[in-house]
């Protein structure tokens, strides 16, 4: 599989997000990426349904919607409601994982599992047959533009051995510090998107700065 690019609409310019969706439609970029905060499973607030669903009127590119909240069970439907294609959820916040992912299914949305930089590769086990996607967050969740954690890339080896040992067809997406300086060495471990926030947005030339993520 190429490299495949998620730019985090995190870090768009939020007083000009129709205009940003409409660059990201023009980039190579193949989702665009959603982060829901909720301030209560990560220090920090994001947006909602409504900033889903304006973005879902003028994206061309499928909504990968990465829920890190509590009690995401309560969303799911809304969020597909809203214009999500994939609904990924924290594994830290689900305690009936397995339920919430066939609930994402039943939804008609692929469904993903995020994990926190402490949380092993090993809890996914049992689950990782059912899944379309993990996010492994290189950083903590809740802010942009933090520093790379470097752990990641064994992180990625160990969570790909488990995916060919189970015959899991899961991709796996990284999230969390991503740039030119480590993103060949995410592919090379075995990481198949590039989740990319402030990389992307705060670049001269955003959809060049896709295109060469691409291009790796």
């Amino acid at each position: 599989m190429s490299t495949q690019v998620a730019p985090s609409i995190l870090a768009a310019d939020f007083a000009n997000l129709q205009s940003e969706i409409e660059m990201l439609n023009a980039s190579e970029a193949d989702y665009i990426h959603v982060d829901i905060m909720d301030g209560v499973f990560v220090p920090n607030i994001s947006f909602g349904l409504p900033v889903v669903e304006a973005v879902n009127k003028h994206a061309k590119k499928p909504l990968d919607v990465h829920l890190m909240i509590v009690h995401p069970d309560q969303y799911l439907k809304a969020f597909k409601e809203a214009g999500a294609a994939t609904i990924s959820v924290h594994l830290e916040a689900c305690p009936h994982l397995h339920r919430t992912i066939q609930a994402i299914k039943e939804l008609g949305c692929k469904a993903g599992v995020a994990i926190n930089p402490h949380t092993s590769v090993e809890l996914l086990k049992d689950i990782i047959r059912e899944l379309d996607q993990v996010i492994v967050m290189s950083v903590n969740p809740g802010f942009g533009g933090q520093q790379f954690i470097e752990h990641t890339y064994a992180k990625i080896r160990e969570l790909k051995a488990i995916i060919t040992a189970t015959g899991s067809e899961a991709i796996i997406e990284i999230d969390g510090g991503v740039n030119l300086d480590n993103a060949y060495k995410l592919m090379d471990s075995g990481a198949d998107v590039l989740i990319a926030g402030n990389f992307v947005f705060k670049s001269k030339d955003p959809i060049e700065t896709i295109k060469s993520l691409k291009e790796l």
